[in-house]
């Protein structure tokens, strides 16, 4: 896998124009699995087993990362173990730790068992500013002092008692981190103005699975009742939403027929919705969706919101296809406002999009057309794979270390619906 001191760079090569079809693989939650595997830390007693673990370069971080605080990680195909009960560390300080944005649920993790972490500000993906304001206000609550210093976030506490936080904005990481922090607690923590994702309920019940008492995950209050200690389980993860989106929409793009497994209907509504309204056919079925499409689809209008809305996630794989869909479509990116750095590439490909701020305007060709493009971010990158496929010609992304983050094998689930695709060391 990918990391910043590799001299070999991987590229995808895909040559255009083929219709997908058959059946594809839906792998575990990435944005669920970067927050499990960190808050796994809590239990101060036996083991955590999580299945369900997608093989992508993010969580191959994190197990670095846990590893290197003196956790025992053994990872088996899609299976972690961690035993955290000797961690020898409350400072993660690693150039892990500093390019991964999931690392901070490590703060409420050690919190919520040490009460007291230190944990160097994090990267991730360069799609806006990403403060943590709402996280620092949850823990200072909660009753720790929190102080930002050389790049660190330093928080310590006596203890922690529970109290009520209202959120200023919708924030899942911060949902999340005092979530974690308040589940030993003592007393109730209520979370007004809470995410609803469902990676927030994963983690809910995953927390539950260890121990904890938390009630009303996937509304917007939540309730932390504080236990006494957190103990070993096994969990498996859900099925992750945004991959799913992703080959609907490359379905749907390619004028194909795919039956998507592995996945939870329900929180794909918002996507079908937009497929269905554009003219391609969605079925469901129990743990799986069906996207057929013939022809050129219909221009839509599309705004990012928190779950149950349109994720923010799936806004850019979506401008592709709108990009070769009949009349013009508008973007309004409600989340983060640098999502649009994949506009410029997607128009060496002959798209027209005009971008305003936080609004694309996207006016449909009839084609686009094979060229060498480069992946800004994760989900860019799944926007370009989808570019790819569609255009006539060939198409090379570089900078694919960045959908290694978040797509499993990508490369060997397209070609194995029949997309030519593969990749290539530079």
């Amino acid at each position: 896998m990918y990391s910043e001191d590799d001299t070999n760079m991987d590229k995808l090569i895909i040559n255009g124009g083929r219709h997908i079809l058959g059946q594809v693989e839906i792998s575990g939650a990435k944005n669920a699995a970067v927050a499990i595997l960190p808050v796994a830390i809590i239990a101060s007693k036996g083991k955590c087993i999580i299945e369900n673990i997608p093989d992508i370069e993010d969580v191959n971080c994190i197990e670095r990362i846990l590893e290197n605080l003196g956790c025992k990680i053994k990872r088996e195909k899609n299976s972690v173990s961690i035993d955290s009960t000797n961690i020898t560390s409350i400072d993660a300080n690693t150039e892990d730790v500093r390019r991964m944005r999931a690392s901070y649920y490590l703060i409420g993790a050690l919190l919520a068992r040490f009460k007291k972490a230190r944990v160097e500000l994090p990267g991730g993906c360069p799609i806006g500013v990403r403060p943590i304001d709402q996280h620092i206000k949850g823990f200072e609550a909660l009753g720790a002092t929190v102080t930002i210093e050389n790049g660190a976030v330093n928080v310590q506490a006596d203890k922690l008692i529970g109290t009520s936080i209202y959120f200023d904005v919708v924030s899942v990481g911060a949902t999340i981190n005092v979530m974690a922090a308040a589940t030993l607690a003592e007393g109730t923590t209520i979370l007004e103005n809470s995410a609803k994702e469902p990676h927030v309920v994963d983690v809910a019940n995953f927390l539950n699975s260890m121990g904890a008492n938390i009630k009303g995950a996937g509304t917007d209050v939540i309730r932390i009742i504080g236990v006494k200690e957190l103990t070993g389980c096994t969990y498996s993860v859900i099925p992750d939403q945004i991959e799913a989106g992703t080959f609907m929409i490359a379905a749907a793009a390619c004028g194909g027929e795919i039956t998507i497994n592995n996945v939870i209907p329900k929180h794909l509504e918002s996507i079908s919705a937009k497929l269905i309204e554009m003219g391609a056919e969605v079925s469901e079925g129990g743990d799986s969706v069906t996207v057929k499409a013939k022809g050129r689809l219909k221009a839509v209008n599309i705004k990012t919101l928190p779950y149950p809305g349109f994720p923010t996630d799936v806004q850019q794989p979506m401008n592709t296809l709108l990009c070769v869909s009949e009349g013009r479509s508008i973007i309004n990116e409600s989340i983060w406002e640098a999502r649009f750095k994949h506009v410029d590439e997607l128009k060496k490909m002959g798209a027209n999009i005009k971008v305003a701020g936080s609004v694309a305007t996207v006016d449909g060709v009839d084609k686009l057309i094979g060229a060498v493009v480069t992946a800004s971010d994760l989900r860019a990158g799944a926007a370009l794979v989808i570019a790819g496929l569609i255009a006539e010609g060939t198409t090379e992304i570089l900078g694919i270390e960045h959908i290694d983050r978040g797509y499993p094998n990508i490369e060997e689930k397209f070609r194995s619906i029949g997309a030519d695709i593969k990749r290539v060391t530079i």
